[in-house]
């Protein structure tokens, strides 16, 4: 082991005895007591050095022979040490690729904060090398948020659009304006082409046989928003049968949103929710039909900087996915409206008369939104 002292969380002593890594409340740890001799050592922890070349500084310093293993423990079980050189050999070829890492370090930085194992970082990262997610819809949230996930690491990106790109698509870190004219889903692909961190080999499976990685996530960013919203059941379909997961996002109007992830048989999906909003006004089916067959609309409302903020709260999402956290509230769809941007999620329930099987132990009828105005802030705080 060569440990690494998480560098994104800054030290800061309260006492002599007491000392702080981190500033945000959301990942601080707070660590006491720590004797002077153990803050003078923690400078020797940044990963150039393996247990034995520590041990050997620790006895130069006079400390007991078990003194290093018991810090180094410590250390870790609060979640503030890396593993400078993990022995995984998909991890050590990342490392053999400066470049990308010089591009990705802010990534895998946060990805240190966020992960308690030491090995952890830099194995996300490169996990998310290997995965392939597909985004459809190449409007002002779809191909930002496909030019995030790639710049972001994810090893394939796929884009999906029909027509060609109009002026009132382009945005910065989508498609761009000399782009006009062309293909939406090629002008998409060249965005998530040029933000890519790094162009990964293709896993030994599409080596062998030439077929695709199967899909780790759909993004379902239509430019009409209503779509995502209110998404159409037998779209979804597809993605129920194969147990892909799958998320919303978009622009309706001046409201942006992001989510919900649907786990296929764990969380609440289209049909779902459009049981659920026609259980409390059976009208319901016949606007929808109205809003979806009434032509092509002259102007869709997207304000751009909306747009761009639902992206990336969508990619990160998406990421936070990728890397293996369990979403903390299944079935949420966060939401904001202009001009006030008050973030608020938006709680939807799976529906007992679904196929898709999550309802099988929904709430009671009526229960199928709730709106809660505050998110919730975790605080980490080791003693």
């Amino acid at each position: 082991m060569h440990p690494l002292l998480k560098p994104s969380l800054r030290p800061g002593w309260h006492d002599l005895n007491t000392v702080q890594f981190g500033v945000a409340p959301a990942h601080a740890v707070v660590l006491s007591p720590v004797d002077t001799a153990s803050g003078s050592f923690l400078s020797l922890l940044d990963g150039t050095r393996g247990l034995p070349l520590l041990r050997e500084e620790a006895a130069r310093m006079g400390m007991d022979e078990g003194y290093v293993d018991r810090l180094v423990a410590r250390l870790a079980g609060a979640g503030l040490i890396d593993e400078a050189q993990p022995a995984d050999p998909r991890a050590r070829a990342l490392r053999r690729r400066p470049a990308a890492l010089r591009r990705l370090g802010p990534d895998l930085a946060s990805l240190s904060v966020t992960q308690r194992d030491p090995d952890a970082p830099l194995l996300r990262l490169t996990a998310r090398r290997d995965m392939r997610v597909q985004v459809r819809g190449a409007g002002r949230v779809g191909a930002v948020l496909a030019s995030v996930l790639s710049a972001a690491g994810v090893g394939q990106v796929d884009v999906m659009d029909g027509g060609c790109v109009e002026p009132g698509d382009v945005s910065p870190g989508g498609v761009a304006e000399a782009q006009a004219g062309r293909r939406r889903s090629d002008a998409a692909r060249q965005a998530v082409r040029r933000a890519a961190a790094d162009r990964p080999r293709r896993t030994r499976a599409a080596h062998r046989d030439g077929t695709e990685p199967p899909l780790s996530l759909v993004v379902l960013a239509p430019r009409d928003g209503l779509r995502a919203y209110f998404p159409d059941e037998a779209e979804a379909e597809q993605f129920l049968t194969t147990g892909t997961p799958h998320l919303y996002a978009g622009v309706l109007e001046a409201t942006g949103f992001a989510g919900p992830l649907v786990l296929p048989g764990s969380t609440p999906c289209a049909g779902c929710v459009l049981r659920h909003r026609t259980d409390r006004d059976p009208r319901w089916p016949r606007l929808l039909a109205q809003w979806h067959s009434g032509g092509r609309r002259r102007a869709q409302a997207c304000d751009l900087a909306l747009a761009t903020t639902v992206a990336g709260l969508a990619a990160a999402r998406a990421l936070a996915f990728l890397d293996g956290h369990a979403p903390d509230s299944p079935g949420v769809r966060w939401e904001t409206s202009l001009p006030a941007l008050n973030w608020h999620a938006r709680q939807l329930w799976a529906h007992p008369a679904c196929p898709c099987g999550a309802g099988s132990e929904a709430p009671a009828e009526g229960m199928g939104e709730h709106t809660s105005k505050q998110a919730p802030l975790h605080a980490t705080m080791a003693g």
